[in-house]
Order: C-alpha cells, then structure tokens, then sequence
C-alpha cells in the first residue's frame, strides 16, 4: 500500500469580482461580458506563472489533474469547461480535467479531490478551481433552459416530501426563527463582512488577484479590482448600517433576510494549486500551508444551510483540534443566518474577529462554484499574512450538504 502523503497549498489565487448583469440590464457588471472558460483559464495560468517565478524548477508537466467546481454547467460553462480551460491556459494536455457540481460546496470540493488524489499517491500536483459567470447563468438556469428548450424535463412528484422545492432564503427565515436571531444581528453581520472587505481591498490583502484582459465590441476591457464593495460601510459604518435596516425581505413579509445580509451575486473565478509535501519540497518551493483534514456532511434539506456544523465536527476531530485552536474561522456567508448558527454551535461569538477577517460572500460576493476555492485562497492568504497557525473553511450547499477543511501553516 502507498504511503499515505502530506498535502500542501502552493498557491492561491483569484480574479477580481464583478456585479451581477448584462449590458442593457439595470446592472452593469464588469466581467459580464467576459467568457468563463477565458476567465477561468487566465486564473489558472496567472498562478502557475507566480509559482514558476519563485520556483524555476517547476514544470507543468507534473500537473495530474485539473479539477474545477461549477454550478450551472451549461452553455460555455458546459461542455466540461475544466477541459476547456485547461487547453486555454496552455496547461500541457495530458493533464486530466474534470469539472464538479456539489452547488456552494463545489469549489472546496474540488480541493478535497485534488488532496485526496495527493495523498494517496496518484499524482504530485492538482489544480483546483472553480468559476461561475451568474451574469450568465443563474441558479437554476440548467432546468430552465431545458424546460425552455422544452425537452423531456421529468421531476419527481415526491421532490415536496424529501424537502427539495424549498428555497434557501425561507430555510434561512426558518433557521432564524428556531435559533431566535433579531433583524438587527442579522444586518449588523452583514454590515460588518462590507466593511471588513472594503478595509482588506484598502489594505492592499487582495495582491493575489489575476488581472484579467478581454476585448468586447472592439474594446478591450481589463479587470483586476473587485466592483462589489461599499466603501460606506467603512466611511460610514452607522450611515451604511442604517440603509441595511431599510431593505425589505423578499421571503416573507415580516422576513428578517434581506439582501443585506445574504450574498452577493457575482461573477467570478478562483484557483489553487496543490501538491505533495516531498514534491513542493524537492522544487525548492514554500508552501502557504498544509491540509490537516477535510469532511463533509448531510443534514437536513429542509431546513438546509446546518450540514457545516457536523462537517466541521468531523474536520476538527481529524484535525486532533478545537475551535478554540483556530486562527481564522471561514463560514461561507450565503447567508447571514447560519453564520450565526454556526457561532452558537460552537461557542464562538458571530462577531469574533477570528470570523472571516478579510469579509465573506456578503461583502465580496458569492460565485456559486467558485466560491469554495476563492474563500479558502482568502484564507490560507490571511494565515500566511498574519503567520497563524490554523484555519478551518466550512460551506453549506443546496439539498442540504456540508463540506469543511483544515489547514496548518508549514
């Protein structure tokens, strides 16, 4: 049997974010005009060019797979678009791709299979990714295509009684309504994530972005600074909190989730490459951290959003660790409520400052299949930066799924 090998983070990198919308729309995106498989192959190559630059013995050549995590595989999303991006970046070709669906956990997802292809020996470097264009394709958009298309779309007649037609804003209304969290939590949460973003973009934290160039109508248009961010929540936290506190609820009339304190939706792209400890180690490279263990978890579908705290449960257990032996805690912020769900299983404070310290999906915005690698990336950047020791990422996923790593600096 092969011995069984460390893992390590070699790099870890993102495009910058752009709102959701098309030209012509109310919303204007930067990225909405882009192509997801050119966005997606320009990260992947931006970051095998950083490693290349610290470590000139590295050869692509080594790279066994590509592994790339997308929600709405459809349209030039579709087709497996790993393989897409993989001949784009110029990755050489007898490296594998495959292209994963697990809804918010595919990113991290795309991690666990790079790291467990690692560990037991099959290969000594793996890309993992993830991309999502929502100015494209929406959640949901791969039914409504088909049954726009009017092909033979056959759901089950018992999707009611297994839980899976609820939607996720009412299973956040309902977490809020069993754990007894206020409107005003829930938007303070929110207002905290904008002004931590705006205060990492100030601070410079977000070198590891990917300059993306693409020509449009005879323009070319280049992006390398995230557009989602309010620079009010940082200049004018109570002003900012106070706006917050005006949003209606979409859910319910009464509702306590608003677009303030839920995700934004975004277009965007992220990349890490990992590799085998004695590989990384034989290339003269120093990594950003190494992957102590990784879970996942179901839970209920309704209501769905919880399945990270068993996730995490099993991810620390493996670890041999607490979260009090924590340095970054990283909740995927879908929305604001399991957060703090999150919080009180564990006995942390919501606010802790340990909690997504660079902001979450509700400041930086959540490209559904991207969102996995692009907020471990965030966090592996941030332990490096601040030399903690650990971190632990968790996601919630549709259907009522839970994934969750954790890593340790080297």
């Amino acid at each position: 049997m092969a011995e069984i090998q460390e893992v390590v983070v070699v790099d870890a990198v993102r495009s910058a974010i752009g709102k959701s919308g098309r030209n012509g729309m109310k919303k204007n995106g930067q990225l909405c005009q882009a192509s997801a498989q050119e966005l997606l192959a320009n990260t992947m190559r931006g970051m095998l060019d950083r490693v290349k630059a610290k470590s000139p013995k590295f050869d692509e050549h080594i790279i066994e797979d590509v592994i790339v995590g997308c929600l709405s595989q459809l349209g030039e999303q579709g087709g497996n678009i790993a393989r897409f991006a993989t001949l784009l970046a110029g990755i050489p070709e007898e490296a594998c791709s495959c292209t994963v669906n697990q809804y918010c956990n595919a990113g991290l997802k795309s991690i666990m299979f790079g790291a467990q292809s690692i560990q037991v020996g099959n290969g000594d470097a793996v890309i993992c990714s993830g991309v999502e264009l929502m100015s494209h394709y929406g959640m949901g958009s791969d039914v409504m295509t088909a049954m726009q298309a009017e092909l033979p779309v056959r759901f089950t007649a018992r999707a009611d009684e297994i839980g899976m037609t609820v939607s996720q804003g009412e299973c956040a209304e309902k977490i809020s309504d069993d754990e007894g969290h206020t409107r005003e939590e829930l938007d303070a949460f929110g207002a905290w994530s904008m002004k931590k973003a705006v205060e990492a973009q100030r601070n410079g934290w977000f070198d590891h972005i990917i300059p993306y160039e693409f020509e449009w109508n005879g323009e070319t248009h280049r992006v390398q600074t995230d557009e989602v961010m309010r620079d009010k929540a940082a200049d004018d936290p109570e002003g900012f909190l106070e706006d917050l506190r005006g949003l209606p609820s979409p859910f319910r009339a009464d509702g306590k989730v608003t677009a303030g304190n839920s995700s934004q939706i975004v277009d965007g792209s992220a990349a890490v490459l990992l590799m085998s400890a004695k590989k990384a180690e034989e290339l003269d490279i120093e990594p950003l951290c190494k992957i102590s263990s990784l879970a996942v978890a179901g839970g209920k579908p309704d209501p769905m959003l919880l399945a990270p705290i068993p996730a995490m449960e099993k991810a620390l257990a493996r670890a041999g660790k607490t979260i009090e032996d924590m340095d970054i805690i990283e909740p995927n912020e879908a929305f604001a409520t399991p957060c703090l769900a999150f919080a009180n299983a564990f006995g942390y404070a919501y606010d802790d400052p340990r909690v997504n310290p660079t902001g979450g999906a509700i400041g930086m915005g959540h490209p559904i299949g991207a969102s996995g690698v692009m907020y471990f990336g965030e966090m592996v950047q941030h332990l490096k930066r601040t030399r903690g020791k650990y971190g632990i990422q968790t996601l919630c996923g549709g259907g009522g799924l839970g994934v969750a790593a954790v890593v340790e600096a080297v």
